[in-house]
This record gives C-alpha cells, sequence and structure tokens, in this order.
C-alpha cells in the first residue's frame, strides 16, 4: 500500500535539520503539503531553497504565547509530528534549574503547547488525525550526563499515553517514535567520540545506529492510514537494542 498524503497538510517542528529534515522531505514525497516550524530563521530559508514547497514558520518554541499564535495562524492541521528537541550536556549534580527550565520548555512544554491548538482544529473538523512525538530510547536506558534531557523525553513518553486516552474518542492518534542514537548534528556532540558510543553501538544487535531516514520513515508510516489502529504506542527505531 502506497502511502499518500495529497490534500492534507503537515506541521513538523524542528523540521530545519537532522530528524526533522528528514521527515519534511518524506513528507513532501508522499504528497502533503508542509508547514516546517523552527528557530533558526537561516536554517529554514536553506531548507526553502532546496524545498521550494515548505511553508516555514519561524517561532521560538519556549515563548509559550508567541507559538500558540503562529500555529492558529496556519490553519487546519491534519498530521503533526512534534520533533524539535535541545540537549544539554551536563553531570547530575552540576545541573541547574535554569537548563531543566529550557530543555522542558522546547521537549514537553511545547508538545502539549502545539498539540493543543492542533487537536482542538481536529476534534471541531470531526475529521480526526494523526500526531507523533519524537521521544528517544533513553527513556528506558539511562545516558550519562543526559538529566535534563532523559527527563523530559521519558515525560514525552507518558504524555504521549495520555494524549492517545483522551483524543482517541476524536479518531486522533498519538504514537511516540523512541530512536537510537541518530548522528545528526546534535547527536555528534554528544556521541561522535568512540569513547562514549561504543558501549551502546556493541549492545545493538544491527551493529549500527539509526539514519534519519530510519525515523522518518517509521514517522510516516504511523501518520498514514496502515496505522489506523496504531494508537498510544512508543516504538523503538533501536535496531534490537533494547531486545538485549
Amino acid at each position: 500500500m502506497e502511502i499518500n498524503f495529497k490534500g492534507k497538510r503537515a506541521l513538523v517542528t524542528g523540521g530545519s535539520r537532522g530528524i526533522g529534515k528528514s521527515i519534511v522531505q518524506r513528507l513532501l514525497k508522499c504528497g502533503a503539503e508542509v508547514i516546517v516550524l523552527a528557530k533558526n530563521e537561516e536554517g529554514l530559508n536553506q531548507l526553502k531553497q532546496e524545498e521550494p514547497n515548505i511553508n516555514p514558520l519561524p517561532c521560538d518554541l519556549s515563548d509559550w504565547d508567541a507559538t500558540r499564535k503562529a500555529v492558529e495562524s496556519v490553519g487546519p492541521i491534519h498530521l503533526l509530528v512534534n520533533n524539535a528537541a535541545v540537549a544539554a550536556l551536563t553531570p547530575f549534580l552540576d545541573v541547574k534549574k535554569s537548563e531543566l527550565d529550557w530543555v522542558f520548555s522546547i521537549n514537553y512544554q511545547a508538545i502539549v503547547n502545539v498539540s493543543q491548538i492542533v487537536a482542538k482544529g481536529m476534534i471541531e473538523r470531526g475529521q480526526g488525525g494523526s500526531i507523533v512525538n519524537i521521544s528517544s530510547m533513553s527513556t528506558s536506558v539511562a545516558l550519562q550526563d543526559h538529566t535534563s534531557y532523559v527527563s523530559s523525553k521519558g515525560a514525552v513518553d507518558t504524555l504521549t499515553k495520555v494524549m492517545a486516552l483522551e483524543l482517541g474518542p476524536h479518531q486522533i492518534r498519538v504514537n511516540a517514535i523512541l530512536p537510537t542514537i541518530v548522528m545528526t548534528e546534535m547527536g555528534k556532540r554528544a556521541w561522535e567520540d568512540p569513547k562514549k558510543h561504543m558501549k551502546y553501538l556493541v549492545r545493538t544487535p544491527m551493529g549500527h545506529f539509526a539514519e534519519p531516514e530510519d525515523v522518518s520513515d517509521a514517522t510516516v508510516y504511523l501518520l498514514s492510514d496502515m496505522a489506523k489502529m496504531v494508537n498510544g504506542t512508543l516504538m523503538y527505531i533501536d535496531g534490537g537494542f533494547m531486545a538485549n
């Protein structure tokens, strides 16, 4: 069955680079109209040059009110991918409140904020919809120096289940994807050193980490009617790490 999103409007947060960019490109190939929300206007402009059909939406997700106005301004959304995330590499004993506030404002609170606006529109139209939250395998495997990041993603997992429970009766499906290490620009900052990543790589039966395309393929599947009875699922994209 070919996935076809023609006539559908998708919103991807943090979609100007890395995993988000791959998701945007995959959605475009499937025929969706794609709105890309990102803080970095330079990155959005560069993506617009590569993918002229996107609709860029510059926005700082840490600003609750500005985010609501931005999302409300784009009109109806049928497919939502909450991908935007930040990470801070800090030992537990050194984590400051300011770091927790920043990380949670993007990785967790922004998902609540954006999803509220989008889901309300879906309910008003009475046509259902699909939401995918990008989480992390690290919610099941502790990562050193990732206190704020791992905690925020753990909140995303439980949020996904609550959203699935409450929005399901409106035919809105909500699922999360939990990737292993992905060597994006952000991933490389944390894991490029073999001394740090080898202990995770050797426990991965497939013998390699994920590529952005591995995440985008799974995302498109969960957004599509091929997954019409998949709701509240936490899907690992980990090469079998969690089976070890």
